[in-house]
Formats: structure tokens, sequence, C-alpha cells
């Protein structure tokens, strides 16, 4: 892997800011998705879930239970260690831009209306740890620094 794709993908100097990001949004994120993949919390797992996208024309509904519940459930744990923050983020996006056209944007903000905003809040906040990284106290800047076969004692900002 060249070290150019290796700095893109993992250093970030965003500092403490990502990480304010990155956790509370990671664990909601996997909670999120652990309804979908295993039913917890009141969630439907796999089958109800892939019924339900099946009944709003996401097909076949399994694999989008599958898909969208892997996307949220491990995207968010990626989040909350910053391991591979950008591309878990990215996914994480991708994933709340269907939620929201497929199924929120009908009817309307609010969330009380069954509306976009909460997809559309994860999807900023995804969408800046997409851009930014996951920041100076992330396990990417750990593993960016042992790749480039440096020193690795404690977690400390790349320049980018």
């Amino acid at each position: 892997m060249s070290n150019k794709l290796i700095t893109t993908l993992l250093a970030s100097d965003a500092g403490w800011a990502a990480l304010i990001l990155r956790v509370p949004v990671g664990l909601v994120l996997a909670a999120h998705g652990s309804q979908k993949l295993f039913g917890w919390w009141g969630g439907y797992g796999l089958e109800g879930t892939g019924q339900w996208m099946a009944s709003i024309g996401l097909e076949p509904g399994y694999l989008m239970a599958l898909l969208a519940g892997s996307a949220e459930f491990f995207g968010g744990l990626a989040l909350v260690l910053g391991l591979l923050t950008r591309p878990a983020a990215l996914v994480i996006a991708l994933t709340m831009l269907v939620a929201i056209f497929s199924t929120h944007i009908s009817h309307g903000l609010f969330l009380s209306n069954n509306g976009y905003e909460y997809a559309l809040s994860l999807l900023a906040v995804t969408a800046a740890l997409t851009v930014q990284g996951g920041g100076s106290l992330a396990l990417d800047q750990w593993l960016h620094q042992a790749l480039k076969g440096g020193r690795v004692n404690r977690l400390e900002p790349v320049t980018v």
C-alpha cells in the first residue's frame, strides 16, 4: 500500500473534535445496526427488517437488511474505535442517504412524523468524519504511525 494512500485513509489532524463526534454517534449506530442484525433492543432482526425493506421496495429485503445493519453495526464500532474511520463513515453516510430518500423524505423534516431529521444529522456527522478522519485519539493514528515504520509509543497528531 502506498504511503499516499495510507496517509489519505488514516492520518488526521482533527484533534479532539473527531472523538467527540465519533464515540456517541458510533455507539448509537452500532445499537441501531444490532436491532437490524440481531433483533436486540426491540429490533426485528434480519428476517423482520428484511421483510419491511422489501415492503418499501428495497429488494431483496434480506440482503438490504444485512447491508444496512452491517454498515450501521460494524461501521458504528469502527467509529467508536477510530479504526478505518474514513471508509466506515463514508459507508454509513451512503446508508443514511438511502434511508433518507427511500423512507423518510416523503414525511417531511421532523422525526415526530417519521421525517428525515435524524438520518440527516447522522449523514452530516459521518460526512464530516469522512472528510476529517478519526482525529488524534483514534486507532487510525496509531496504525498510520506503525505502517509508516515510525515508533509507536502513544497516539500523536499527524499532520497531513
